[in-house]
């Protein structure tokens, strides 16, 4: 019996080492999956979210991709918020720019299942974003913002009434997000340089606009911090060493009054902005340098560059989304010029130390969020 038993062992340990040689050594126990992150191809012919597992440390690893039933513009959408989580992730939803059409995926871990794929109320989404059983798309082409009902089989129905223009047809908008209660919804605008408000009544109707001047030029992506302070990037035209960023609070009369800045990158064309779990942190990738610059965060919404020269990372070519994971521990941001995403541990006093650089993504993959 302790012979059958010794065998056993060295064939345990003989199959082991083939796993070990050819790469295929499961992961231990302590590796599991801790979440997942989700991209989108974008492509013309047939869009389809690309789904990472994000392990404890941070890496991310590819498991399958998942067609949304539309088609992307198979190219570059000038925005922030392509693909977003529900507050509760289980809900993804992604824009089909191509197609003019928003998809909702059910979320289990990394796993998706397509629900619904219905018209987004305009032409060329570009955003969408969802609080509780309402979601907002933003369409470029139109343009306009148009309001959905979710339900609980993961269906959208559009809100009678919730259809609502920009400020101007030429705007050039580049993201929609609620309010961290729900009760507002904001729309920057590149070509006109203002933030645009509208209130959500309990209906899930959205009022007409409220216009604010941005405090600088091609105000692009932006993120609500804990305490409901707009954080918003500022391109500046593409500008060399000319994008900033600012922030705002948002009144009871929904205009966007600043409260700092613009406060200077030192970098070009500062077009996504993250802001972490904690309100400390506010990251924003220069397409322009390749790089991330960061800045704390006061409690006065005040803001302070990390970084003298601007350069807090260094990232691939191009970067565009980016996206925290659940706690801010890491941070992840989509390089569009090298088909890459680049993986960063936040530390403690906000500097960023890259982990990992993950290749091969589609030539056109926009949008970035994390689980």
């Amino acid at each position: 019996m302790r012979r059958m038993r010794s065998r056993a062992m060295r064939a345990t340990v003989l199959v082991a080492l083939v796993m070990a040689s050819l790469g295929l050594v499961a992961a231990p126990a302590g590796a599991a999956e801790a979440g997942a992150v989700f991209t989108m191809s974008n492509a013309s012919g047939g869009n389809e979210v690309v789904v990472f597992a994000r392990a404890a440390d941070g890496t991310l690893s590819h498991v399958a991709d998942y067609a949304t039933g539309g088609a992307g513009s198979g190219g570059g959408l000038g925005s922030q918020g392509a693909v977003r989580l529900s507050g509760d992730g289980k809900w993804l939803l992604a824009v089909n720019a191509g197609s003019d059409e928003v998809s909702v995926f059910r979320v289990n871990g990394t796993a998706l299942e397509l629900t619904d794929t219905v018209g987004s109320g305009g032409d060329s989404p570009i955003s969408v974003d969802i609080a509780g059983r309402f979601v907002y798309v933003l369409n470029a082409g139109s343009p306009n913002i148009a309001g959905f009902r979710l339900n609980l089989n993961g269906e959208l129905t559009p809100i009678r009434g919730a259809v609502r223009s920009l400020s101007t047809p030429e705007s050039a908008p580049a993201q929609v997000e609620f309010s961290p209660d729900g009760r507002s919804l904001v729309v920057t605008e590149k070509n006109t340089n203002r933030i645009v408000a509208y209130r959500v009544a309990p209906s899930g109707v959205a009022s007409h606009a409220r216009v604010s001047d941005s405090a600088g030029l091609t105000p692009f992506g932006f993120e609500f911090d804990p305490a409901g302070r707009l954080i918003v990037s500022e391109a500046f035209g593409g500008e060399p060493d000319a994008s900033a960023v600012s922030s705002y609070a948002l009144g009871t009369d929904r205009r966007a009054v600043l409260i700092d800045g613009p406060v200077a990158t030192t970098e070009t064309a500062a077009c996504w902005i993250v802001v972490t779990d904690n309100g400390q942190y506010a990251y924003t990738t220069n397409t322009g340098s390749d790089s991330i610059t960061g800045y704390a965060l006061g409690s006065d919404g005040s803001l302070s560059i990390l970084n003298e020269d601007g350069v807090t990372a260094v990232t691939g070519d191009a970067p565009t989304d980016m996206a925290l994971s659940d706690g801010s521990g890491f941070l992840y941001a989509l390089d569009s010029g090298s088909d890459t995403v680049s993986v960063y541990q936040i530390e403690g006093n906000g500097a960023l130390t890259l982990i990992q650089t993950v290749v091969g993504l589609p030539a056109a993959a926009v949008g970035l969020a994390s689980a």
